[in-house]
């Protein structure tokens, strides 16, 4: 897909599951699972994990870097983690890149599900997976990781920032980012300081709004998940971004959505929906 100067990618980096209950909060099982998926036997419905590439003159930047390849055959067996048919190496190699080639990694946030790919074992050591790349987070939300809170201390590995910053390739960012263009909006009810990327140029917007909307199942204010931290903070800002994805027909990335993998929103006399799904071309 081609927007003004950008060239852009979904990157698939693999499939998992989360249980369906954790993944929709307050919202009934019998709507969560008409909306979006019917679960498992032990209550997982399917996700998917991904990367935004965004090309431009010399640049290659990933957003996100999805579960990565180091969990034990447990956290494999309770997360259903499969990146045996699809990873985000195999997918780079489907545009033509190998992991040499990203000079940038945007995190939206450093959950394992979005920052896992960072980092690969390479002799028994963990290093960056993108040696030629300087990564970016906010620098509230690396504090928030580096002493976690109960509430979403399991979804933060060490292992997957800390060799980041033993590299010295981790940089903090706090109002932009160094790239004309891709800006980012501050979002607190997942998690404290995630950053929701947004592509503008003259001819379209993209929103990568990450967990903030992590399917296209989350749209309408009240969808949010039981892992949100501040959920009424996740209702004012959906509620805020969602105003101007309409009126401006964003194009709208939902990282885990296992059936739709970006949209255009509407709003009717019952809130907001998808209006339009959209394919990335290949």
């Amino acid at each position: 897909m081609n927007i003004g100067k950008f060239t852009i990618s979904l990157l698939e980096t693999g499939t998992f599951g989360l249980d369906g209950g954790a993944m929709f909060g307050v919202v009934p099982k019998n709507l969560w699972s008409s909306k979006y998926s019917v679960p498992d036997d032990q209550n997982r419905i399917p996700m998917r994990s991904r990367s935004l590439l965004i090309q431009f003159c010399s640049k290659n930047i990933l957003i996100d870097t999805g579960n990565g390849n180091k969990f034990s055959s447990k956290l494999q067996s309770i997360y259903d983690i499969n990146t045996t048919d699809e990873s985000l190496e195999v997918s780079l190699k489907k545009v033509g890149l190998d992991p040499s080639d990203v000079t940038d990694v945007l995190l939206t946030h450093l959950h394992f599900d979005h920052a896992g790919g960072s980092t690969i074992y390479e002799n028994d050591k963990l290093i960056p997976t993108f040696q030629n790349a300087t990564y970016y987070v906010n620098e509230e939300q690396l504090q928030w990781a580096i002493k976690p809170v109960l509430k979403d201390q399991a979804s933060f590995i060490q292992d997957n920032y800390v060799p980041l910053l033993e590299n010295g390739v981790l940089k903090t960012l706090m109002n932009d980012t160094p790239f004309e263009g891709i800006t980012f909006e501050i979002l607190h009810g997942h998690t404290r300081a995630l950053q929701g990327f947004k592509i503008t140029t003259s001819e379209r917007i993209l929103f990568f709004p990450s967990d903030l909307c992590p399917t296209a199942a989350h749209i309408p204010l009240a969808y949010g998940m039981g892992y949100d931290n501040f959920p009424l903070s996740t209702i004012e800002e959906k509620k805020r971004l969602w105003y101007n994805a309409v009126e401006e027909e964003w194009i709208v990335v939902f990282q885990h959505d296992a059936f739709t993998p970006a949209g255009i929103l509407g709003l009717n006399d019952k809130g907001y929906f998808l209006k339009e799904k959209i394919t990335f071309g290949k």
